[in-house]
């Protein structure tokens, strides 16, 4: 898929897409174990589509917190530490402890401009 297709999708088409994506790959993976592929560049263009796709998801999530203020930030990490104590919740943990990385350093940035700015 050509990049700006991928920009005009929802969220929710981009991670249909993805899944399929995936599946795709994981078809493509199987039929080179078994058989022969047809064609092999196909292996590399559905790992070029997943990583463009995850791309795009990651901008748009940085751009979602960028607009957040410092209480915003705070409250969703409360609720990724909820989330993590809760052991019958099944999460991938990986993915939930980079969220709270990412948004601590968000807070720690606005802190550090808003220290600057009342030093001025």
């Amino acid at each position: 898929m050509k990049p700006a297709e991928l920009r005009a999708m929802s969220d929710e088409q981009l991670v249909l897409t993805r899944k399929d994506t995936i599946k795709h790959l994981f078809q493509l993976r199987i039929q080179s174990a078994t058989d022969r592929l047809e064609t092999p560049s196909e292996v590399r263009k559905a790992k070029k589509d997943l990583a463009r796709i995850n791309t795009l998801q990651r901008e748009r999530e940085l751009a979602a917190l960028e607009g957040l203020s410092a209480e915003q930030l705070r409250q969703r990490l409360q609720e990724i530490d909820a989330t993590l104590k809760k052991p019958e919740v099944p999460v991938e943990r990986r993915k939930v402890r980079r969220a709270r990385g990412r948004l601590m350093g968000l807070l720690r940035q606005q802190e550090e401009t808003r220290k600057k700015t009342a030093k001025k």
